[in-house]
């Protein structure tokens, strides 16, 4: 099944249908160009495009701009053609802009990471029941390398503290861990 131009945008209302040849060199107004060639662009540029619905926005947006030029674009010898080549302008940068968007997603590739493993939720489940200042001083400790010194200063209490809170968090762990483990069989 074939559809026109026509067709896709309907009969055009009587104020902005096509005129006929010699009233097209009269025209001087915007409102009147614009009323006079809007439909007539969008079919050109529907036709080259495809896609009526932005041959519509892109042909709006090249009127829009020849608007805020009208001093200027108004004494062109064909306003018209300023504004054709303008929405042409448009839709060819809606497709770079797609194209390059489309190359950009193929070039991208999902990474999979792996669900964490039972022993590292088992883990984060035995750290989570921790003081907040023993989990601190585990994880300074351990997994960043910290001498206790450091951890000291750094939470501003007594090196031999920090001692105690390392080993208050390790017998804690291996009672989490090892109920875990029980548990878990």
């Amino acid at each position: 099944m074939t559809v026109s131009i026509d067709e896709l945008l309907g009969e055009p209302p009587p104020d902005i249908a096509e005129p006929e040849q010699s009233e097209q060199h009269e025209v001087v107004d915007f409102d009147e160009l614009y009323h006079v060639h809007f439909r007539a662009l969008t079919v050109q540029l529907a036709a080259y495009c495809g896609d009526l619905s932005m041959t519509q926005d892109l042909t709006q947006e090249a009127f829009c701009r020849a608007f805020t030029r009208w001093s200027t674009v108004s004494r062109y010898d064909d306003p018209v053609a300023w504004i054709r080549r303008v929405a042409w302008n448009l839709a060819t940068s809606r497709w770079r802009r797609l194209r390059t968007a489309q190359s950009f997603l193929r070039r991208q590739r999902e990474e999979h990471v792996p669900g964490a493993n039972p022993d590292r939720v088992a883990l984060q489940a035995a750290l989570s029941r921790l003081p907040a200042h023993h989990r601190r001083a585990v994880v300074l400790h351990y997994l960043a390398d910290l001498p206790i010194a450091e951890i000291a200063a750094q939470e501003q209490v007594a090196e031999g503290t920090v001692k105690s809170w390392l080993h208050r968090a390790r017998a804690a762990l291996a009672t989490h861990l090892s109920t875990n483990e029980v548990t878990d069989d």
